[in-house]
């Protein structure tokens, strides 16, 4: 990457932290281009010769933000924790993005809603699959999950369990006690026969 491209990759950083920002204390309706460009410190021009549209801009960033957090994800699942410890720390992170991205999509139009909904959709089908696998296959090799699930089914229980702790968070109105944490994890593991020796 040439001198150009790293500033035009910091410029480009730096709006998406500063629209992520806005977005999410104002909504996407009442924040303009020029305010994004001010407390970016670029032109307008510049966001219009980058993105095109804000919309463009709005779906660009969160594409940005769930690569940064499959980051996260890859770097927990590659650390030298044990396979629980890391299943409960990428849900506890899954439960707070569902959280961020549900608010988010609160503030967008619904004519463009769909757009986006739809991206995502791209989105997980591409990436998200894929480290799924991953997850699944160091789950296997670890003896924590069984050799005959498949990863449609693995998938499926996650997703279920994932977005009912979301559900269960959500209307508690309070921040999760590593004690409940705990009993859920124990409950994702081994189910309501038990065996996880607590």
């Amino acid at each position: 990457m040439n001198g150009f491209e790293r500033r035009k990759q910091k410029k480009i950083e730096q709006i998406y932290s500063k629209a992520f920002q806005l977005f999410a204390e104002h909504g996407f309706q009442r924040v303009s281009v020029n305010e994004i460009a001010q407390q970016a410190k670029v032109s307008p021009a510049t966001i219009y010769n980058y993105f095109g549209t804000k919309e463009q801009l709005y779906a660009d960033m969160l594409i940005d933000w769930m690569d940064r957090q499959l980051e996260h994800y890859e770097g927990i699942l590659d650390s030298e924790r044990s396979f629980p410890e890391k299943a409960r720390e990428i849900m506890l992170h899954e439960v707070s993005n569902l959280k961020i991205l549900s608010d988010e999509f609160q503030q967008v139009p619904s004519s463009d809603r769909s757009g986006l909904m739809g991206m995502i959709e791209s989105y997980s089908e591409q990436k998200i699959r894929g480290f799924f696998m991953k997850f699944v296959a160091a789950g296997k090799h670890e003896g924590y999950i069984r050799e005959d699930l498949t990863e449609e089914m693995m998938l499926l229980y996650f997703n279920m369990y994932k977005n009912e702790l979301g559900r269960y968070w959500e209307s508690s109105e309070q921040e999760p006690e590593n004690r409940n944490i705990d009993h859920l994890m124990e409950l994702f593991f081994y189910g309501l026969v038990g065996g996880g020796g607590g």
